[in-house]
């Protein structure tokens, strides 16, 4: 108990120095470092801080990652919002004494937009994609029976036709097992450097100021601002009861303390029959202003099959509500584990 005293001590000391700070709200870029990834995490609201275990603990814990006890392989795809899809892939392995370790990506598929110009500015008949990326590192360890942690190292990368930004952030979670069945967890995100554009389409040919008209042209580039990346502090509680030996519940709830955005309560819940079949359901709740919140209700559902050979493949859906657009989001996760 005294190390998780320390753990939780340390995690709230570095939190004020990252999180929380209203007067950034509405500053920050990067916010593809928010969309969450995988069917399970997803449908129960975001708010298994404390208990997610596998590959889909590297979005929301990475300390969950360290109870992997062989190799997995995740794929999971999100029908977003305007027409844009995202992608993520993960690959990890428990190597014993010297912990987990794992490899992922996140990308952006925007579709193609249509290039405008000063003298075409409804199009000059050619299109671009954005680009979105972020790829990490992870490494998670069991410190004891109870107390598990974990770290992500990742690059942000975005490109907007011939102008990129990069940058890097990282993760820090930690999880705490009672014999009862309860959990706790914390984690700190995206603690990491600013961001700023830059490239040959912040690049402008134009007549230099004080020369007469016809004179050469000059180039001349625009400065674009830095910006900071969207930081966060989570906390959360879980519980896990099992009804009989074919029926168990699981319910989390995790409070959001953003630098970016009001402070937030995720609440989830999961059914479970057999170990194999799952029902989720979850919500996202902004703690100030309810009403403005761009999510709302979400569900979903998974079967867990155990094959020969110690193979376990993890099929996952997730529904998200979206308020402010007419379709809503569909999440669906593949998991190949081997012990």
């Amino acid at each position: 108990m005294k190390k998780l005293i320390i753990i939780f001590l340390a995690v709230a000391c570095i939190v004020p120095s990252f999180a929380g700070d209203k007067s950034r709200k509405g500053t920050t870029g990067a916010d593809q470092l928010l969309v969450p990834v995988g069917a399970r995490g997803i449908a129960t609201g975001e708010a298994f801080l404390s208990n997610v275990t596998g590959l889909e603990a590297l979005y929301y814990n990475p300390a969950g990652f360290a109870h992997t006890t062989g190799s997995e392989a995740m794929f999971s795809y999100m029908t977003y919002i305007a027409d844009i899809n995202v992608s993520y892939f993960a690959i990890g392995t428990n190597l014993g004494d010297l912990g987990s370790f794992a490899f992922s990506i996140k990308t952006f598929d925007i579709g193609d937009i249509p290039v405008t110009t000063f003298d075409a500015p409804d199009g000059d008949g050619s299109t671009y994609s954005p680009g979105f990326l972020t790829a990490g590192l992870s490494y998670a360890k069991v410190i004891t029976d109870r107390v598990s942690v974990g770290v992500n190292a990742k690059i942000i990368s975005e490109t907007i036709l011939d102008a990129n930004a990069t940058g890097f952030a990282v993760d820090f979670g930690v999880q705490y097992r009672f014999n009862n069945n309860l959990t706790l967890g914390a984690a700190v995100k995206n603690i990491g450097t600013n961001m700023v554009y830059s490239g040959s389409n912040l690049q402008v040919n134009t007549g230099i100021p004080g020369t007469l008209p016809g004179s050469r042209e000059g180039t001349f580039e625009v400065v674009a601002e830095p910006f900071q990346i969207p930081s966060y502090f989570e906390l959360a509680v879980g519980y896990a009861y099992d009804i009989n030996e074919q029926n168990m519940v699981q319910i989390a709830s995790t409070f959001r303390n953003n630098n970016a955005l009001e402070d937030q309560m995720k609440f989830g819940l999961e059914y479970g029959f057999s170990k194999m079949f799952f029902l989720r359901a979850g919500y996202d709740l902004l703690l100030e202003n309810t009403n403005q919140n761009t999510f709302g209700f979400t569900a979903g559902a998974g079967i867990n099959y155990q094959m020969a050979g110690g193979i376990n493949v993890v099929l996952d859906y997730a529904f998200r509500d979206v308020k402010e657009f007419p379709t809503a989001n569909h999440i669906f996760t593949v998991k190949l584990g081997i012990e």
